[in-house]
């Protein structure tokens, strides 16, 4: 492509202002000034159709530079607005960093209701009241159990926007008995974030379940490649292939969990998503993570990494009961906190390097 097409990526700092990220974002998105790179961007320039780039490991590592046109971002906002009947005035509160797409989002969204996001990212005392917010299940969980101020905050809100990782039904529950309205969103980096809101499409979206169970995605709200590697970026008919594999009840998608956190251990399918749903059903107060290492003896040896206080000899017994004798853990980790990658995502990878070290 000819350097007359294409437009200079300006990297955004993560401790940029709302006010200045605001106006530079209005700027790209009329075509004006240099399209904006946030997160890892190796990438100089890009097609002059291109207003925003993410930069994005996403769950295998592989750095992807996901590329969007204004026209898709103002479709997601738009389109989450509609949704949630937001009106002019209205205001957000952004608790995200600004490596991601849903805190990009949330600045479109408020931007396009004529106000400016609360930034609340290192906010100190009480948090003021908002119509909407969007935030993940740890802050989720964080709120029900001892962050008193952020649950208000919550509980204040009109809408609670919930996703960048799998929302337990335990965990939504807990939530919604407190007074939360929860929206519980799907979506990833290349859908410009969450665009199925409690199971269903927001305005210009369609998804449905391919032949081998796999959620696919089309619509006005769709990245347009990845700039520093196009070969990957594939579309089948028009439809974005997700990882995920769903299924549809009564009109509504339901995600059923990644098709890569399958092990095999000992001859037994073992889901990770499905180890985690079940532990947070009967300890709800405790944050639990699954995940595999290598092993000689089993292929795929089961662990969980813990943050609370919990009876290693129970949370066996329990998971025999509930899923069979494979689903019993061959070590326990008891950690201060899980790691992340990106907002919201267990880091896996992490978690069986640490086991590893060990």
């Amino acid at each position: 492509m000819e350097m007359k097409s294409q437009r200079r990526i300006q990297r955004v700092s993560p401790a940029c202002k709302i006010s200045e990220l605001a106006a530079q974002i209005s700027d790209a998105l009329v075509g004006k000034g240099p399209a904006l790179g946030l997160g890892e961007i190796r990438s100089e320039n890009a097609p002059s159709n291109i207003a925003l780039v993410i930069g994005t490991s996403g769950t295998t590592g592989l750095s992807k530079e996901v590329s969007f046109t204004a026209a898709s971002l103002l479709a997601s906002a738009r389109a989450s607005n509609l949704f949630l009947n937001a009106m002019p005035g209205q205001q957000w509160s952004l608790f995200l960093p600004l490596t991601h797409i849903a805190a990009v989002n949330v600045i479109i969204r408020s931007m396009e209701l004529g106000t400016l996001p609360v930034d609340l990212r290192e906010h100190e005392g009480e948090y003021p009241k908002v119509d909407f917010t969007s935030i993940v299940p740890t802050q989720l969980f964080r709120a029900l159990n001892g962050e008193d101020r952020l649950l208000r905050h919550l509980q204040n809100a009109q809408a609670v926007l919930v996703g960048g990782a799998a929302l337990s039904a335990t965990l939504r529950q807990q939530a919604e008995a407190a007074g939360i309205k929860v929206v519980e969103t799907y979506g990833m980096t290349e859908t410009s974030g969450g665009c199925i809101y409690n199971g269903q499409a927001i305005d210009g979206v369609e998804y449905s379940i391919n032949e081998k169970g796999l959620v696919q995605i089309r619509g006005s709200v769709m990245s347009q490649t990845y700039l520093n590697a196009p070969e990957l970026y594939k579309l089948n008919d028009g439809w974005f292939v997700t990882n995920d594999l769903g299924e549809i009840v009564e009109g509504k998608l339901h995600i059923l969990g990644r098709a890569d956190d399958v092990i095999i251990s000992g001859g037994e399918n073992i889901s990770l998503t499905g180890i985690e749903a079940t532990l947070s059903i009967r300890y709800p107060e405790i944050e639990f993570a699954a995940f595999a290492i290598n092993d000689i003896q089993w292929g795929h040896a089961l662990h969980l990494a813990v943050v609370g206080e919990i009876n290693e000899s129970e949370i066996s017994q329990y998971l025999e009961a509930a899923l069979g004798a494979a689903s019993k853990p061959k070590g326990v980790h008891l950690l201060e906190s899980l790691p992340l990658l990106g907002i919201g995502k267990v880091d896996r990878s992490a978690l069986a390097k640490m086991v590893r070290n060990e």
